[in-house]
């Protein structure tokens, strides 16, 4: 991903400005509302994008855009990306910003693959159990994948578990593939 490392340096910058007013909370809260708006716009991408419209135009359709729904750190980054002409990585900073925060205040964002959506009876029972294992503070995000045919897939972090019933064909072709049938003469 292009300007990775850029839009990661602005992020910690932002939330170090943030930390210092006490409003890393709320920045946060922007920054999620800031990526979202971006990632359900193709206008806006497109906008933010292209090279012919000018970073300060930019900078103007954000703000009325966002113009009584963030506070002044957020803001102030739009000028910041204006004057450094890195308006095109607004939301990848924001994406980077709330993975920052959910890190820095032990929150966890427990992905659940599942062929069917989730009863809100279910998620909370596994939001019970992955905050029990984890000690964490989590969210679950739910993903729909007929492939996986039933059961489901659980990542928290770095660890995953695999109890599709895909998987479970998987495991059982390998046996068959392994295992040498000699017949008996």
């Amino acid at each position: 991903m292009k300007g990775a490392r850029a839009a990661l340096r602005y992020a910690k910058a932002i939330l170090n400005l943030a930390k210092e007013s006490k409003l890393e909370g709320e920045v946060n809260n922007d920054m999620l509302l800031i990526y979202e708006t971006i990632e359900n716009s193709d206008d806006l991408q497109t906008m933010l994008k292209s090279p012919i419209i000018k970073t300060s135009n930019k900078r103007k359709v954000l703000e009325a855009i966002f113009a009584g729904k963030v506070n002044a750190i957020s803001l102030g980054l739009f000028h910041l990306l204006d004057d450094n002409k890195r308006m095109v990585m607004l939301g990848q900073i924001a994406q980077q910003y709330t993975i920052i925060y959910d890190y820095l205040k032990s929150m966890d964002t427990a992905i659940v693959t599942t062929a069917i959506p989730l009863t809100t009876n279910l998620e909370a029972q596994i939001l019970k159990k992955v905050i029990e294992l984890t000690g964490n503070e989590t969210s679950i995000e739910n993903i729909i994948d007929p492939k996986i045919i039933g059961g489901f897939i659980l990542r928290v972090g770095d660890l995953q578990y695999d109890a599709s019933i895909s998987n479970n064909f998987s495991e059982l072709r390998k046996e068959f593939d392994n295992s040498q049938y000699i017949p008996k003469i």
